[in-house]
């Protein structure tokens, strides 16, 4: 289920401060902009224009107020880029690297954001992860912002052997470490997948 946002109520998603800016964007390019509360996987996506319409964004509107507009710069980077580029270059390229690290730099250092939000944006301005899912460290801070679950827990957080379930109702046992990454097998097939340590999962009670 998609809900179309009023302008105005776009506000009540971001940190206090952030909405002049950010719908100074928004105005500027036109931008369709909807807000989605079903998706899982998916924090925000671009579509550029096609036919008879315009720039499209959705955003996850279950992200805390600093995923929200993390993602929401995230997308309008690639809508940025795509007037600029077209489709001539990747999609998390260094030319999407460069103008997403330059929106960034007009929301850091004015208090709009935590200190440990703030330090985790910086840190990665000089080459923007794909999404913040892929930048581990602000992923963890972020987390600290998110409605508590009870029972759920990042992956690193779990002991040897815990059994956890993810969102589609697998469930897993926890691995050793492999580089970056926690070997975990399914329990029954046995089969063994990578999981990030900053992966939210929930735990099995045995």
């Amino acid at each position: 289920m998609k809900q179309e946002a009023p302008l105005h109520a776009l506000a009540s998603y971001l940190p206090d401060g952030t909405f002049e800016q950010v719908i100074a964007y928004i105005s500027e390019y036109k931008v369709h902009l909807t807000i989605t509360r079903e998706r899982q996987s998916v924090l925000g996506d671009y579509r550029h224009p096609y036919e008879n319409k315009g720039h499209r964004i959705s955003i996850n509107g279950g992200l805390n107020k600093y995923s929200f507009l993390l993602t929401l710069l995230h997308e309008i980077a690639h809508l940025v880029t795509f007037i600029v580029y077209g489709n001539r270059v990747s999609a998390h390229g260094k030319e999407w690297k460069q103008e997403y690290s330059k929106i960034l730099r007009e929301f850091v250092g004015k208090q709009y954001l935590p200190p440990d939000v703030e330090a985790a944006v910086k840190q990665s301005l000089h080459n923007p992860a794909a999404s913040s899912c892929a930048d581990e460290d602000l992923m963890r801070v972020l987390k600290n912002y998110d409605r508590r679950k009870d029972n759920h827990y990042l992956v690193e957080q779990l002991p040897a052997g815990q059994l956890f379930k993810t969102k589609d109702g697998r469930v897993f046992r926890k691995g050793e470490r492999i580089r970056k990454r926690f070997r975990c097998e399914e329990i029954p097939s046995k089969r063994v997948y990578l999981f990030s340590p900053v992966y939210e999962v929930e735990v099995v009670e045995t």
